[in-house]
C-alpha cells in the first residue's frame, strides 16, 4: 500500500506550532509546580526548626555562610535551591531533608 503525502497548509501548520508550544509551556509549568512546591516545604520546615531553635535568619545566614537576604528569600518559598544548600541547611538547622529513599513512579 502507497501512503500519500499531504501537505499541510500554511493555516494548518500553525495550528500544530501552536500546539506543540501550548504543551510545551504545559510541561514547564507541571516542572514549575514541582519545584515550587518541594520549595514551600522545605521553606516551612526551615521556619519551623528555626522557632523551635529561637534561631533568626541573620544567626542562619551566619551558619551558612551566606546573606540574611537570601535566607529571606529562601524563607519565601519561591527559590531554587542547590544540592549544595540544601545541604547548608540541613547542617545549619539539624534537620533532614534529603532523602535517601529514592521512589520511581
Amino acid at each position: 500500500m502507497v501512503q500519500s503525502y499531504i501537505p499541510l497548509n500554511q493555516t494548518d501548520s500553525r495550528t500544530l506550532s501552536n500546539a506543540y508550544l501550548e504543551q510545551s509551556e504545559n510541561i514547564i509549568a507541571d516542572d514549575v509546580d514541582a519545584w515550587m512546591l518541594h520549595s514551600q516545604t522545605i521553606a516551612t520546615i526551615m521556619s519551623n526548626r528555626m522557632e523551635q531553635l529561637g534561631m533568626t535568619q541573620k544567626a542562619l545566614a551566619m551558619k551558612m555562610n551566606c546573606s540574611q537576604q537570601y535566607i529571606s528569600k529562601v524563607l519565601k518559598g519561591r527559590e531554587n535551591l542547590s544540592l549544595e544548600t540544601l545541604c547548608k541547611i540541613e547542617k545549619a538547622l539539624d534537620v533532614k531533608i534529603l532523602n535517601s529513599n529514592i521512589k520511581v513512579k
